[in-house]
C-alpha cells in the first residue's frame, strides 16, 4: 500500500483509548470477583456507580433505560462494557447505554450487539439515539429487549 501525502492516520480518539482502559480493568475486576453470586452482584453496583458518575441527562435517561431493561428481560444481567452500562445473557452482551457526554457525542445511544435477537431480513437497526425517555420510549425500549432475546 502506498501512502499519500498530507495524509495522517489519527489512531484512536482520546474517547476510545479511555473506553478501552476501562474494558481491561473491568476484565481484571471480574477475574478477582469470587462466587457467581458474588460477582453478579458487584457487576450490578458497578453499573449503578457509573450510571451514578453520569452527567444529568446521561444519567436520568440511563435510570430509565436501566430500569425497563431489569424489568422488560430479568435473564439479563447487568454489566459494565468498555465503561458503559451493558446487560448480558451467559456472558455476552446484548444491549448497552452509551451516554452521549462518554463520547461527545450529540445523542445518548441505546445499541445491541449482534446477540440480540432483531433481525429482520438483510438490514435492521441495532442503535437507537436517545434524547429523552418518555412512556413511549420506555414501551419501544421494552419491546426491543424483550425481543433481542427471545
Amino acid at each position: 500500500m502506498g501512502s499519500s501525502a498530507g495524509t495522517k492516520h489519527e489512531g484512536f480518539s482520546a474517547e476510545e483509548r479511555a473506553a478501552m482502559r476501562d474494558h481491561a480493568k473491568e476484565l481484571k475486576a471480574a477475574a478477582r470477583r469470587g462466587s457467581r453470586a458474588d460477582k453478579a452482584a458487584q457487576a450490578e453496583q458497578d453499573v449503578l456507580a457509573k450510571i451514578a458518575a453520569m452527567a444529568p441527562s446521561d444519567r436520568a435517561m440511563a435510570e430509565r433505560v436501566h430500569a425497563v431493561v431489569r424489568a422488560a428481560a430479568p435473564v439479563l444481567e447487568p454489566k459494565l462494557w468498555y465503561g458503559m452500562p451493558a446487560y448480558a445473557l451467559d456472558g455476552k452482551v446484548v444491549c448497552f447505554f452509551q451516554s452521549a457526554e462518554k463520547f461527545k457525542a450529540r445523542y445518548a445511544t441505546l445499541g445491541f450487539s449482534d446477540q440480540a435477537s432483531l433481525d429482520d431480513g438483510p438490514m435492521w437497526p441495532t442503535g437507537f439515539a436517545l434524547t429523552g425517555v418518555t412512556s413511549e420510549v420506555e414501551e419501544k425500549i421494552a419491546a426491543l429487549v424483550e425481543r433481542a432475546v427471545s
